[in-house]
């Protein structure tokens, strides 16, 4: 195995966390800026109005987006798994 092999596999496990996590962190990222759009404008500072709303939007998305990370997840064992049985490892 090459050092370019070895970067091709470190750079693809790299893109399938970023690609399985950002579906995930974009919609924390969304709700918490409606949250604290919403807090500065009624200047409504309670903790729970943070975090209750957030956790509730990831669960959810999680049961949407759950099918897609496993498929990405799953790919790149794919690829890993064909590699050790090629013999490239």
């Amino acid at each position: 195995m090459t050092e370019s092999d070895v970067h091709t596999v470190l750079s693809d496990a790299f893109l399938t966390v970023l690609y399985a996590s950002g579906p995930i962190m974009v919609i924390a990222l969304v709700v918490g800026l409606i949250i604290a759009f919403f807090q500065a404008l009624t200047q409504v500072q309670e903790m729970t109005l943070t975090f209750v709303p957030k956790i509730i939007a990831i669960f959810v998305g999680l049961l949407v987006f759950t099918p897609f990370m496993y498929a990405m997840v799953k790919a790149l064992s794919d690829r890993a798994f064909d590699l050790i049985v090629s013999g490239a490892v």
